[in-house]
């Protein structure tokens, strides 16, 4: 039987310096580990932006692929450039360019109810919530998940 390992657990908060170093260093070593214990795929990640005349980003999405599924991390556009049509652009060219990454599904998620329904009119249905009870804070949370075949 081997020895137990000294080990110490410490808490790393992002106002820390060493916070972005951390958290890049274990994501790596978990996608280290992975790859000798599964077949893997090739993964990209991009960002797409929108600009102003005045070259000002007014809105942006970051995606990535892995296995086939297309991940939106995020879209924020501008709140004077939103109803305009720029979200449902930068999500269809994502969507897009997923597929030249050989996408077959899109997935996001989201706890705004505004963006639910933005991303229900761009062809996109729930396959999972996770909601507050009326005992936790605040109760009115709730989180998306939703997904589109491309």
């Amino acid at each position: 039987m081997s020895m137990p390992m000294s080990t110490s657990i410490e808490t790393i908060n992002e106002s820390s310096t060493e916070f972005e170093h951390l958290a890049d260093y274990i994501e790596q070593q978990l996608l280290q580990s992975l790859r000798s214990e599964l077949v893997q795929s090739e993964n990209h990640s991009f960002i797409l932006t929108a600009k102003s005349k005045q070259n000002e980003v007014v809105a942006g999405l970051s995606a990535s692929s892995s296995y086939g599924w297309l991940l939106i991390k995020t879209l924020w556009v501008k709140e004077s450039y939103r109803a305009k049509g720029l979200g449902k652009q930068l999500m269809a060219k994502a969507e897009a360019h997923g597929t030249t990454l050989g996408c077959h599904t899109a997935w996001l998620d989201t706890s705004n109810p505004n963006a639910e329904q933005f991303y229900r009119n761009n062809g996109y249905c729930e396959f999972g919530r996770l909601e507050n009870t009326p005992e936790q804070y605040p109760s009115s949370h709730k989180r998306w998940f939703m997904k589109k075949t491309l």
